[in-house]
């Protein structure tokens, strides 16, 4: 099958959520977006946090942002218009601003405000669907809490991608999340499945780093990818260059490990289309 081809299949959609703060949600949106695009995947990201940092991450500053996630869930603006190119070819960003903190006021009275992202989505995914240059992966940098606007992250995505750190009490607000992916599983998106949890700010040099890493795949067996995002202080300095790793210091161990999950994913994604046209057939 030629790569147009597979362009044009239906991109998977991947919420990156944890409602943790500081577990490396946003740096793994910027990251694994950058990492996909290198490997000629075609990316959009969806920043839905208030924060915007996926947004100044990948360099697009204020004066940019003309259309936003706001304008798109609140405003009902198409999805496509609200894409705007980054400093990475083959990745996009719909971005975000602080007017989203509002989000949860505005829709109180919409009953079906938690399908407002869906519904965008699903159109975009329409009107490129014929498109040669159409996308193969769009990922929903979340905000650190379950509010609506995760809740629609959730309904709008394929699949959840949970970033955890390797610390003391990582798996303790994981439960809630799972959770709330059973909740949303249950009464608004019953094929939201979970992509795989991936462990972030890994210490080889910490014993604490290794009895997480271990807790953690045996709690949930495979669905733990093989990569882990190290301690990295050149992952920490990009963002303030408006750059991700890969492009401020791609032969660092964070650069490194970001394309090694991008490779991951894909090759999973590979594995779930194949499973999925075996009993097709």
């Amino acid at each position: 099958m030629s790569d147009k081809n597979e362009r044009r299949r239906a991109p998977r959609v991947i919420a990156i959520a944890n409602q943790k703060g500081g577990v490396g949600k946003t740096t793994t949106a910027i990251n694994l977006g950058t990492a996909l695009a290198a490997i000629r995947q075609k990316v959009a990201i969806i920043d839905l946090d208030p924060q915007g940092n996926a947004s100044t991450g990948l360099g697009v500053p204020p004066s940019k942002r003309t259309l936003t996630s706001y304008d798109v869930l609140v405003g009902g603006d198409p999805l496509k218009s609200a894409l705007v190119p980054t400093v990475v070819p083959g990745l996009s960003i719909v971005p975000s601003d602080q007017l989203l903190s509002g989000v949860e006021l505005e829709l109180a009275d919409d009953q079906r405000r938690s399908y407002r992202l869906k519904r965008a989505v699903d159109q975009s995914i329409a009107a490129l669907s014929h498109d040669e240059d159409g996308l193969d992966y769009i990922l929903i940098d979340c905000p650190p809490s379950l509010n609506v606007l995760t809740v629609n992250s959730l309904t709008a995505a394929d699949a959840i991608l949970v970033p955890l750190q390797c610390e003391f009490f990582a798996l303790e607000g994981l439960s809630q999340l799972l959770r709330t992916v059973e909740r949303v599983r249950g009464h608004l998106n019953t094929k939201l499945e979970i992509q795989g949890v991936v462990l972030t700010m890994y210490d080889g040099r910490n014993n604490l780093s290794a009895e997480v890493a271990a807790d953690v795949r045996e709690h949930f067996g495979d669905k733990v990818y093989r990569t882990m995002i190290p301690r990295n202080v050149r992952v920490s300095e990009a963002p303030s260059v408006g750059k991700p790793v890969l492009l401020y210091d791609l032969q660092c161990s964070g650069s490194q490990a970001y394309i090694s999950l991008a490779k991951e994913i894909v090759q999973q994604e590979r594995k779930r289309r194949r499973e999925e046209q075996g009993e097709a057939a």
